[in-house]
């Protein structure tokens, strides 16, 4: 392929170099988590802390020494939340409480986040949408001028047409409602 050719092809489509690939495509949630508050910085930890295995094993210990102690299995220590357990069921109850919170703040981050890909990769798809089209309208064109009749083709009538984004909604809306 000639030099001139190559370097069209180059402006076409880009330099074929990873890193500068990876520099135009950040992702999304790492902008997002560089956006953070402080809050959602600690939401996410307690999530992915508190959301482990190590944390449910040390809450089936804590709770179970807790029951032996206060049931008087465990001698050494004395008794202090008899049975029914009045002040571990507070403890729970605002352990619970607490960790609720912080998993619905950052699930709705995460939520945001996914909103915005999704958000993106419409716009993406719209706009690949298009260019499909006007690459289908200008090879139907050259195919016409080799002489080659497309007028009997029904598919590709329809591919010509451009999508309507609208209808593409409202007709989601009604099977949605």
């Amino acid at each position: 392929m000639s030099q001139n050719h190559l370097s069209f092809l180059n402006s076409l489509f880009g330099e074929n170099n990873e890193e500068s690939r990876k520099k135009i495509f950040r992702s999304i949630k790492a902008k997002a988590d560089a956006k953070r508050t402080a809050m959602e910085r600690i939401a996410d930890w307690m999530t992915s802390n508190f959301g482990s295995n190590n944390f449910l094993l040390f809450n089936v210990f804590l709770f179970l020494a807790w029951i032996l102690i206060n049931t008087n299995q465990i001698k050494a220590i004395p008794v202090f939340d008899p049975f029914p357990f009045n002040l571990l069921t507070n403890i729970v109850s605002l352990e619970a409480i607490i960790l609720a919170i912080f998993v619905l703040i950052s699930q709705n981050r995460t939520a945001k986040v996914d909103d915005l890909r999704e958000e993106t990769h419409l716009q993406l798809n719209l706009i690949s949408e298009r260019e499909v089209t006007k690459i289908i309208k200008m090879m139907a064109l050259l195919l016409e001028k080799q002489g080659i009749n497309l007028s009997q083709d029904p598919e590709l009538k329809k591919m010509i047409r451009p999508v309507s984004e609208e209808e593409i909604e409202k007709r989601l809306e009604k099977e949605i409602l």
